[in-house]
């Protein structure tokens, strides 16, 4: 079986919920046959390389909200995710643009080091402060991973692997991808958000146990047929059978529910920008 996953380096969530998929699949006895494809997304692919000040305090000015309500929201996280064995250090968080850092991770991709480089980029971001949109930064961590330094300055140094991050933008595009993370399960079934180890566990579980039983849709996504099922199309009594599948599918917002998109502690994301951006290099 598939899992797609849309995520955004710079998205709290999506770490949290790498991490949740992780264990569920630990637990889950057919792990062995599950194949995990990691799929670029931008919450903002407008900033700049390195955003400047508190994190914190602009994304509160952002949505309008204040210091103390989004530092409840960020202490939370990090509640949730020493929960799962990770350190969030929310109040050292850099913002940046992270299209850099997914050309690297389709690199690190093509030479076999995927799990080593998005390991070391994600910790470094999320616990470490390290600002991740900075070349010089990134030429670390990736080197920290196993890469060859000269290989990852001259991925920086051109453009190579943005056709395959643009790819994966226009692909969410396509399907209806809002927030992050996205979980799409046998090409079929959405998870949004990080919705725990036990929910994720459930829905591999039903994707698994399900596969072959529904057609699949006609036309594009994810190989033919992604969101054929309860991703995106408001069939909420296969998410209700599941017990684990988000009922908002695909285009779910929301920090709330466990995921970036809508607002929050990642950001908005920009549907227009990101549609512009999947068609024209950076």
């Amino acid at each position: 079986m598939r899992i797609d996953v849309w995520s955004d380096f710079l998205c709290p969530f999506c770490h949290l919920g790498r991490r949740q998929l992780a264990l569920a699949l630990q637990e889950f006895e057919h792990a062995d046959d599950v194949e995990v494809i990691w799929h670029s997304f931008q919450l903002d692919p407008n900033a700049p390389a390195v955003g400047e000040g508190s994190n914190v305090q602009r994304v509160a000015d952002k949505y309008g909200v204040s210091l103390e309500q989004m530092e409840e929201q960020h202490r939370s996280m990090a509640e949730q995710a020493a929960a799962v064995g990770l350190d969030f250090q929310w109040d050292k968080i850099v913002p940046g643009n992270s299209y850099a850092a997914h050309r690297l991770h389709h690199y690190a991709r093509s030479v076999g080091c995927e799990a080593e480089f998005m390991d070391r980029l994600m910790t470094g971001w999320y616990s470490e402060g390290a600002a991740i949109g900075d070349d010089d930064t990134l030429v670390r961590l990736a080197t920290e991973a196993g890469l060859e330094e000269a290989e990852v300055r001259a991925v920086l140094d051109s453009d190579d692997f943005g056709h395959e991050v643009r790819t994966d933008l226009a692909l969410a595009n396509q399907i209806g991808i809002t927030s992050v993370p996205t979980f799409v399960l046998d090409q079929k079934y959405g998870v949004s958000g990080a919705q725990g180890v036990d929910s994720l566990l459930g829905a591999v579980k039903y994707a698994w146990d399900d596969q072959g039983n529904r057609p699949e849709a006609a036309g594009g996504g994810c190989g033919g047929g992604c969101c054929g099922g309860a991703c995106g199309s408001g069939a909420a009594d296969d998410v209700d059978q599941a017990g684990a599948l988000a009922a908002a599918g695909c285009g779910a917002d929301g920090c709330g529910d466990g995921g970036c998109g809508g607002g929050g502690i990642c950001g908005g994301h920009d549907e227009q920008a990101t549609a512009q951006d999947a068609a024209h290099a950076h």
